[in-house]
C-alpha cells in the first residue's frame, strides 16, 4: 500500500474504504499493473444486477492508448471541438432547483477555491475541466458503456457496479475519479476505441495512486447530508422487527466484459 494514501484499518474496513473515496483530480505516475485492475473489475462485477444482467463494459486504457486517445479528446476542448457533441443521454435536469442547485454551486466553488481559481476567471475553470480529458495525468483511463438497449433499471445496477470499483480501489491503496465529462465525447472515443454502435459511453474514470502535494487532492467535500435528510423510517416496522427479534432493527434505505489496450 502507497504511504501516500490513507490506510484502511482492519477494524471495518468496508466502511473506511467507503469513506475515505474521493474524488481525485491530479495523480501521480506511478504505474498500475493489469493484474491489478482486472481484479478491481473483478470485484466490482459482484454488484447486484437484476436477474444476473451485468450490463457493464469497461475499456481500460493504459500507456501509449491512452495517452493518444486523452490527447484526441483534450484538443478537442481546447478548440471547443467537442461543444459540437453532446451526450446520448441526460445526466443533469435543464433547470437545477432547491437543494440540488445550492449544493452544486457549493461543491464547485469549494474546488475553485482550493485552487485559487477566481469566480470571474472562466479561461481557468474551463482549463481545470479540460483535465478531465487527461484522465488528471492517472496511469489508468477507463471509458464505460452500456448498450443503449438497455432500460434504466441496467443503469442502477451500473452505478453499483461503478462504486465497487471506487471501494475496492481504496482497498488497494488506490483513488478514482469518476467522469460524466467523457459521455459527450463519444464520437472522437470512437475513432480511437473500437466501441460497438449499441454501445453508449456512460463515464470515464482515473485510477491511480493520488498526487499528495496537489491542492486539488486536499479539496473534500465537507458537506454530507444525513440520513435524517434524505431517507424516511418507519417506526412501527423497526418496532415490529424489534418485538420479534431482540436486539435487532432493520430498515429499508433508498438510496463482463473488459477490454485491455495496452
Amino acid at each position: 500500500m502507497n504511504n501516500n494514501t490513507p490506510s484502511i484499518l482492519a477494524k471495518n474496513a468496508v466502511e473506511e474504504a467507503i469513506v475515505s473515496r474521493r474524488s481525485i483530480r491530479r495523480f501521480l505516475p506511478t504505474p498500475v499493473s493489469q493484474d491489478v485492475v482486472a481484479h478491481l473489475l473483478d470485484v466490482a462485477a459482484r454488484a447486484p444486477s437484476g436477474t444476473n444482467m451485468q450490463p457493464w463494459r469497461v475499456h481500460v486504457l493504459a500507456g501509449n492508448v491512452k495517452t493518444d486517445v486523452a490527447n484526441a479528446v483534450h484538443a478537442a476542448h481546447q478548440t471547443g471541438a467537442e461543444d459540437a457533441h453532446s451526450g446520448e443521454y441526460k445526466y443533469y435536469p435543464e433547470t437545477f432547483f432547491e437543494p440540488y442547485l445550492s449544493r452544486r454551486r457549493k461543491v464547485g466553488w469549494d474546488l475553485y477555491n482550493a485552487l485559487g481559481i477566481e469566480k470571474r476567471d472562466t479561461a481557468a475553470m474551463r482549463a481545470q475541466h479540460g483535465r478531465n480529458f487527461l484522465f488528471f495525468d492517472a496511469p489508468i483511463g477507463m471509458i464505460c458503456t452500456i448498450d443503449r438497449r438497455l432500460e434504466i433499471g441496467s443503469w442502477l445496477d451500473y452505478g453499483m457496479f461503478l462504486q465497487n470499483i471506487m471501494v475496492a480501489a481504496r482497498g488497494v491503496g488506490l483513488d478514482t475519479c469518476c467522469q460524466a465529462a467523457f459521455s459527450i465525447t463519444h464520437k472522437i472515443l470512437r475513432k480511437h476505441i473500437p466501441l460497438e454502435d449499441n454501445e453508449i459511453v456512460v463515464c470515464g474514470i482515473s485510477l491511480g495512486v493520488a498526487d499528495p502535494n496537489a491542492p486539488e487532492t486536499g479539496f473534500t467535500t465537507c458537506q454530507h447530508y444525513p440520513s435524517k435528510t434524505t431517507s424516511t423510517f418507519s417506526n412501527a416496522a423497526f418496532s415490529f422487527i424489534s418485538s420479534i427479534s431482540s436486539g435487532i432493527q432493520r430498515g429499508v434505505f433508498l438510496t463482463k466484459l473488459f477490454v485491455f489496450y495496452l
